[in-house]
């Protein structure tokens, strides 16, 4: 999975100033790329197995809406889906980080 932060910029957000896509958007790609695979592939392998499992157990009263594929491509879109937020609540824990040593630096003058 490679991760396009342009793909979230709009021009509402241009507007408002989302700060964790323009931190993204500063990232190296193999920085992005790094965070995006560290998930193991028993990671992957349950989430797709969660998705599988929810698929079975959908009500059909609350769900009108009708897609054709097979269970194994819905799953892996979900399993996607699902990644991509893991790797964004990744690079926001790391831009939290980054601020938070940036702010030790500047309180006790250390150089990290």
């Amino acid at each position: 999975m490679v991760f396009n932060p342009k793909f979230f910029t709009s021009k509402s957000e241009q507007d408002t100033g989302n700060v964790l896509i323009e931190y993204l958007q500063k990232q190296h790609p193999d920085t992005l790329e790094r965070v995006a695979q560290s998930a193991s592939p028993e990671i992957k392998e349950i989430i797709s197995q969660n998705v599988r499992g929810l698929l079975g157990v959908l009500p059909p009263d609350g769900f009108n809406v009708q897609i054709m594929t097979d269970r194994e491509n819905l799953a892996n879109l979900l399993a996607s889906a699902m990644m991509t937020g893991y790797f964004l609540r990744n690079m926001e824990q790391r831009m939290d980080l980054e601020d938070n040593l940036e702010d030790f630096d500047l309180d006790f003058g250390v150089d990290l």
